[in-house]
């Protein structure tokens, strides 16, 4: 297998050639020397080369680790790639013209050469440590956050102090001359995952954007060929961050930078899955390399303030602020996930305007938005303004909740491990899959369904899980992982593996996930279909909703492990509540139902109004006459806490006419001051009931329906809300003129249906108040005085005062007046917001504040 693979020397002579054949496109360099005398070469790729240090740059490392081979060998096929295409292909013609490549193909070249010939999963250079032991760990000799660490023995020992080995030295000097240089891809083997840089203090970054987004477009382009989706994922809170790598020095610099881990295995099968591999991330490294430019600084400057000025049910107004320039446009991108790619298909508008509203939105939906200026002359874009997440209202129908399981019902069962199972619950992480150690594993996700009512209508119900790792998930394309919906009353213990692995599935859901497809740091979701939603309404009555989360029961030949880590943000290797296992769930309430008769109906001719009677149409004059109703408000139904969702006026007829002219009747909600002809005459129409009934609809039937639309619907609650009787005029047509036309109406029923639900959004809390303690941001309230008060929701952004209560990071969800910012760093100035909510929930307007920082750097 290894004689498929390039060794170094290999590759060197390849570059040469390269060199040799192509000056105008490629120079070769050494940058340094290792410490057994390799030569530490990096390329260069451009039209003209000549002029390539004054052009932006993209700066790709590989095989800083001695074992991770796919950094040389991908290096070596993306300059052959180069070599046989730049010369027809557009886009690699711009993107190479725009901009520079700088390309070291492997960083530790004693390392891989002892990797090639001794140890195959060596992953240190060969320094020797004076103890018997050898190696530094190179992507921990960077001065950016450097930890000390004297155990020389350590995988991932990082050397005696920062750049203390001539590896990282020449890539430092390098780096350190040129600051032409825009994006860092470091490439690294295993998990198909990105891992963009971060800054070790957990808040959110003004460049966070531009890396998921890159990251995000570069897993578009692979997902191309392969139809693999990799993941992109930033690590976790500042203590388990990796210290000392490559990956921060650059990103400290003002470099987009990102490890791209490839792969399953450090040195798999060439031509089954490297083969792949290169395949897929040459197009990818392609996109990046033209994306250079654009955080150069010939691109415009980010768009500032990109904010929410507005959220409804089904649409959202968006504001940002710009110099006025006639050579910049905007493109706004909208996606219904994080991380998600922006281009073309996402792509919903193009605006030279400082705002944009986005319509025909999904009610109680979250959506994602970015936003970058791009000059029209030149095409270069800016980098992205930090991206705005929110979620729709809900449709003044609709209540919904996020469904969080308790610790002691999260957790994960094992064939091998059976004993002290309880224990696995609300601790760690779950493992689904197999492997030999623990056999197969599957987990298991409780939900109490206590809080929503029987006889709610599950309008939309979507199932979130966060993958942390899948580094034990080491075959390519082999297995799937899958949800299936067990029955409560069959579960006597969820801790027992036998009964739940056996028990039979109500429904297994019909979303299944590959492993191609099973991505980290990407949350995955399932989202029930109509037969699912109903099995969630039928098991509102068990109050309980168990999930078994399956995945590869069998192993092929020869391997080890086939298991997806999970978090279930419990325990002390959980991520806290913003990554634990949750159910979305939107529903409508139970409906309720009113029959309202007619408190008065009158019959209006020109010259006189008949009391208590009730017919429409034309005289014998041929004059028309109106048929008017009233019908008086519910004072039992209180007008704020009442949701009208459905209405119909039913009208009985006693005759048709006899006349073969088309003459027909309409409905309509009027505002009425008097009931005489003239006031009536002049009624200010609403809107129309329904459709018009013909005379020959009279003939076949007695019984008329005549249905609200949703705009006259909402006018009925705007009359019960002001307390204002609902006025009915029941108007005859002709297409010519009609004479004794007149039909009676026996009888009219006004038929509503109604939730009991809050309608209006609760006053917003007031004195808000944040302030350091213990070297903790504290935050402090009131909250407003209400029966229907049931908490607040706490958000945290560090550039504008947050609109939505999801436009930032969640810190606090609940009844208290106060919350603790434990994550945050209290010497980075940001906006806190704090939101009142009652049971639909109806989210205030938000009391917001800026805090400002101590730190005077």
């Amino acid at each position: 297998m290894k004689i498929q693979y390039a060794s170094y020397q290999d590759t060197i002579d390849f570059l040469q050639k390269a060199m040799s054949e192509h000056p105008h496109l490629i120079r070769l360099q050494s940058i340094g020397e290792t410490w057994e005398g390799r030569p530490i070469m990096l390329v260069t790729l451009s039209l003209d080369v000549t002029y390539a240090d004054d052009k932006p740059a993209l700066l790709y490392t590989g095989t800083i680790h001695a074992r991770e081979w796919i950094g040389n060998e991908l290096a070596i096929k993306f300059i052959q790639y180069v070599i046989d295409n730049y010369r027809f292909n557009p886009k690699l013609q711009t993107a190479l013209t725009r901009n520079t490549l700088y390309m070291v193909p492997c960083l530790n070249p004693d390392g891989f050469e002892y990797s090639r010939n001794h140890f195959s999963f060596w992953r240190k250079n060969r320094r020797n440590n004076g103890d018997g032991t050898f190696g530094v760990d190179l992507n921990r000799n960077f001065d950016a956050k450097f930890m000390r660490n004297s155990n020389t023995q350590s995988n991932t020992y990082g050397g005696p102090h920062a750049f203390s080995e001539p590896e990282t030295c020449a890539i430092r000097d390098f780096v350190e001359k040129r600051s032409n240089i825009c994006i860092a891809l470091d490439y690294h083997s295993q998990g198909n995952v990105f891992f963009p840089a971060h800054k070790f203090n957990h808040e959110v970054e003004i460049e966070g954007t531009d890396l998921n987004v890159l990251c995000a477009n570069m897993n578009n382009e692979i997902k191309k060929v392969t139809g693999r989706q990799y993941g992109i994922h930033r690590g976790k809170p500042p203590a388990q961050l990796i210290h000392g790598s490559g990956r921060e020095y650059y990103y400290r610099k003002g470099i987009i930078a990102t490890v791209v881990e490839v792969g399953t295995r450090n040195i798999p099968d060439y031509m089954k899955n490297m083969a792949q591999s290169v395949a897929e991330n040459i197009p990818a490294v392609a996109y990046a390399l033209g994306e250079a430019i654009n955080y150069s600084n010939l691109a415009p400057a980010r768009v500032p303030d990109f904010t929410i000025k507005q959220v409804g049910h089904d649409s959202v107004e968006l504001e940002w602020e710009y110099e006025q320039r006639e050579d910049i446009y905007f493109e706004l991108y909208r996606a219904e996930h994080n991380k998600s790619p922006c281009n073309e298909a996402n792509l919903v508008a193009i605006t030279k305007s400082l705002s944009f509203t986005d319509t025909q939105l999904e009610s109680g939906q979250f959506y994602f938005y970015n936003i970058r200026a791009v000059d029209k002359v030149t095409k270069i874009k800016s980098p992205f303004s930090p991206e705005l997440r929110l979620k729709t209202l809900l449709a003044e129908h609709q209540c919904s909740r996020t469904l969080f399981p308790a610790k002691e019902q999260v957790g994960y069962l094992s064939a091998n491990y059976q004993q002290k199972a309880r224990e696995r619950f609300g601790y760690n992480s779950m493992f689904i899959g197999v492997d030999k150690k623990r056999g197969t594993s599957v987990g298991v996700v409780v939900f109490d369904l206590a809080n929503i009512p029987e006889g709610s209508h599950i309008d939309r119900a979507e199932f979130f899980l966060y993958p942390m790792n899948r580094v034990n998930a080491k075959i390519e394309k082999y297995g799937e992982w899958s949800i299936s919906v067990l029955d409560p009353n069959q579960i006597d213990n969820i801790y027992d593996y036998s009964a739940i692995c056996e028990a039979p599935a109500l429904h297994t859901l019909g979303q299944t996930i590959e492993s191609d497809k099973m991505t980290q740091g990407i949350w995955l979701k399932w989202s029930f279909n109509g037969v699912e939603r109903d099995l969630i309404s039928q098991l509102l009555d068990d109050q309980k909703l168990i999930l078994r989360l399956q995945g590869p029961t069998s192993l092929p030949l020869g391997n080890d492990s086939q298991v997806m880590q999970f978090d279930i943000g419990y325990g002390p290797f959980g991520s806290g509540l913003h990554y634990r296992p949750n159910l979305e769930l939107v529903y409508q309430l139970p409906e309720q139902s009113l029959k309202l008769t007619p408190n008065s109906c009158n019959t209006i001719y020109q010259e006189k109004v008949i009391a208590d009677s009730l017919c429409s149409g034309f005289d014998d004059q041929g004059e028309i006459v109106y048929g008017q109703m009233a019908f008086e408000h519910q004072h039992e139904l209180e007008p704020e806490k009442t949701v009208f969702t459905q209405a119909c006026l039913t009208l009985y007829s006693q005759n048709s006419l006899p006349s073969s002219k088309d003459v027909r009747f309409t409905v309509e909600l009027v505002e009425l001051k008097d009931v005489d002809f003239k006031h009536v005459k002049q009624r200010q129409k609403i809107e129309y009931i329904g459709y018009e009934v013909s005379n020959a609809q009279l003939k076949e039937r007695t019984a008329h329906d005549f249905m609200f639309d949703s705009y006259s619907l909402k006018e009925l609650a705007r009359l019960h809300q002001t307390q204002t009787p609902y006025y009915f005029v029941i108007r005859a047509t002709a297409e010519s003129q009609a004479k004794n036309a007149l039909i009676e109406w026996s009888n009219a029923e006004l038929n509503i249906r109604y939730i009991n639900r809050r309608n209006q959004a609760l006053p917003a809390p007031t004195e808000l108040q944040a302030q350091v303690e213990n070297g903790v941001v504290k935050l402090t309230w009131q909250n407003p005085e209400s029966d229907d008060f049931v908490g607040c929701f706490v958000v945290r952004n560090c550039f504008h005062p947050p609109r939505s209560p999801f436009d930032g990071v969640k810190l606090y969800g609940g009844p208290d007046e106060y919350t603790l910012d434990n994550f945050g760093n209290p010497d980075i100035a940001k906006y806190y917001a704090v939101f009142s909510y009652d049971h639909a929930p109806n989210y205030s307007e938000p009391a917001a504040v800026y805090y400002l920082s101590n730190n005077k750097e």
